[in-house]
C-alpha cells in the first residue's frame, strides 16, 4: 500500500498550486495520483506533493462536488474555478533608449577603471 492512498491529505510543493492542500481521489501509477480540493483538479508527480498525517473518507475518483463538501467538513479553503483564476502575468516593460544608452556607459566606464 503506497503513502499516497486514495483520501490521504497532501500539500502540494511545486507548481502554481505550490502551498496549498489537496487530497488524492486517485492513483494512477507509481508516479503519478490525481489530486483535487484547494488545487486544481489534475494529475501529478508524487514528487511535488508533501504527504500529511490526515486521511479522509473519500471514494476513488470522488466529483468535486464530493470533495467540496469534505473539504468544507473540516473547515479548509476549496478551489474555486470561477472566483479564483490566476493572476494574469506581468506584461514585460521595455526599458526606455535613453536608460539603456546610460547602462551601456556605466558598465564601459566600469571597464576602463578596471
Amino acid at each position: 500500500m503506497s503513502i499516497f492512498s486514495v483520501g490521504r491529505v497532501c500539500v502540494k510543493i511545486a507548481g502554481r498550486d505550490a502551498g496549498r492542500k489537496c487530497v488524492v481521489i486517485q492513483q494512477v501509477n507509481d508516479h503519478y495520483v490525481v489530486v483535487d480540493g484547494n488545487t486544481r483538479r489534475k494529475k501529478v508527480n508524487i514528487n511535488h506533493l508533501e504527504p500529511l498525517d490526515q486521511i479522509l473518507e473519500v471514494k476513488e475518483s470522488a466529483s468535486h462536488e464530493e470533495v467540496i463538501s469534505i473539504f468544507k467538513e473540516s473547515d479548509w479553503e476549496v478551489w474555486d474555478k470561477k472566483s479564483k483564476k490566476p493572476a494574469p502575468r506581468p506584461m514585460k516593460v521595455k526599458a526606455s533608449r535613453a536608460k539603456t544608452e546610460e547602462v551601456k556607459e556605466k558598465s564601459k566606464a566600469k571597464k576602463k577603471k578596471a
